[in-house]
């Protein structure tokens, strides 16, 4: 009798892609039964992890202020609930900016959560650094700073055109190419034509003014762009493997790469790698503009909000949060900061982890609905006239020039409401406020987003 497949699952192990190979070596092989369990050793299969029977308790840094939020907060804790069944979860939290991004045990925006020797893709998300940047521009003119950043950056799909691109360091390129998951010369082309973008959606450049010290500061907002969310998906991939080999159960969303595995040290360089990219893009733009108005910066400081921390076999992961513990930052240069909407101030921060905040703050002001159900809500209304209401007295600008009314400010959850929390629940100390002047978005970049156009044909 030829072994086959049944035999192997006999044996205890659960089919794999390894079980044809083994199968032929046997039976090619004519293996006795003490030869065949010598051979399988090196197939040996991990024990399986369940989920959690009762999820690991998580801090719930928020409430609902109005009747409009209870849906938003009722979901969050509930994802959060069978999020933190995962089995490689050890503690959690979520910030006063919280909401949902998906089905029910998805991380949400404004959800930390610990995992041990484990690193979750799906947990920072396609949008992998997404972080901002500060430049004290001295007493130079709002205006002229705006002016400026308007004339050096670039917003909406892609990169830029060849002849506008931005530098990135040769360095930096060396870097991705001694990557196992960097090292593609598709993902290091684009990287190099995205560096000096900021993309779409929230991502902003906002011009303000200290309230300490009436200097002009410029604060840029964008992640990763295209060669993260490269990263992400084939991070995905790997962690699906490992998910379908050692916890089936895990949800698809909340796959993990191990740590101690090869791919997982890879993969935790690569999370590096990506974060200087990002660093290096937000510098680019920043320089861009200093050098435009020949002005020698005063100060600088980034944070991300969207990334994984370690801190010795502890892996945290920020899913819209803004790392306060020094551990967390190993280029410390200044404060942090945590962005509201277009018309609030920047909150220029600091703090330490307590037993409520496991050394984060919130990342901005979050949504009560989403864009779909903001801009039904404003459909009594044009958009020239939301768009007046809810700028009025700022220098307000959409790249694309079309008006993008998910991005102004009702569309997020009341800055005054985040901010009290952030003080009722003692997430961190705001030592300084950015007042707004001005900012650039990208606007509705779908309204004529090329796709979009049908094809004029002549008539014969």
């Amino acid at each position: 009798m030829e072994f086959n497949g049944n035999n192997l699952i006999e044996l205890g192990y659960r089919p794999a892609k390894w079980f044809k190979y083994a199968i032929a070596h046997i039976n090619e092989n004519n293996l006795d039964e003490n030869q065949i369990t010598e051979y399988l050793e090196q197939f040996k299969q991990p024990e399986l992890l369940p989920l959690y029977e009762t999820a690991k308790d998580f801090v719930i840094n928020i409430r609902a202020e109005h009747e409009s939020e209870n849906d938003n907060v009722e979901k969050v804790i509930n994802t959060m609930k069978v999020l933190m069944k995962t089995p490689t979860l050890v503690a959690g939290a979520i910030m006063p900016d919280a909401c949902p991004t998906g089905p029910e045990g998805q991380i949400p925006v404004g959800g930390v959560v610990v995992a041990k020797n484990a690193i979750h893709p799906g947990f920072h998300s396609a949008d992998i650094c997404c972080s901002v940047m500060l430049t004290d521009f001295g007493k130079a003119d709002p205006k002229e700073v705006l002016d400026a950043a308007h004339s050096v950056t670039h917003f909406g799909y892609g990169g830029r055109p060849r002849g506008e691109q931005m530098k990135m360091s040769q360095e930096l390129m060396d870097a991705f190419r001694e990557n196992y998951f960097l090292n593609d010369e598709k993902l290091i082309s684009i990287a190099r034509s995205h560096m000096g973008t900021q993309g779409d959606g929230n991502h902003f450049l906002f011009v303000g003014i200290s309230k300490n010290t009436g200097n002009t500061m410029l604060v840029t907002h964008h992640g990763s762009r295209a060669p993260g969310a490269a990263l992400y998906d084939k991070g995905m991939k790997v962690a699906n493997r490992f998910r379908q080999e050692i916890s089936p159960e895990t949800l698809r969303e909340n796959a993990w790469i191990p740590y101690e595995t090869e791919e997982g040290k890879s993969y935790w360089e690569a999370l590096q790698l990506i974060r200087t990219w990002t660093k290096e893009n937000h510098t680019s733009i920043h320089d861009a503009v200093l050098n435009k108005l020949k002005i020698e910066k005063q100060d600088r400081y980034w944070n991300e909000h969207n990334f994984v921390f370690k801190d010795g076999d502890l892996f945290y992961h920020a899913k819209g949060a803004t790392p306060l513990d020094d551990k967390f930052m190993p280029d410390i240069t200044g404060p942090r900061l945590i962005p509201l909407n277009m018309a609030e101030p920047v909150l220029i921060v600091q703090g330490k982890t307590n037993e409520r905040n496991l050394g984060f703050a919130p990342h901005g002001a979050g949504r009560n609905f989403s864009r779909t159900q903001h801009k039904r809500s404003l459909a009594h209304k044009t958009i020239e006239e939301v768009f007046a209401e809810e700028t009025q007295g700022l220098d307000i600008r959409f790249f694309s020039n079309e008006i993008d009314i998910s991005e102004l400010p009702t569309a997020y959850k009341s800055a005054k409401n985040v901010r009290a929390q952030i003080e009722e629940y003692g997430l961190c100390e705001v030592l300084d406020e950015v007042m707004p002047y001005g900012c650039i978005m990208a606007g509705d970049v779908q309204k004529n987003a090329p796709w979009k156009k049908k094809k004029k044909f002549r008539k014969a």
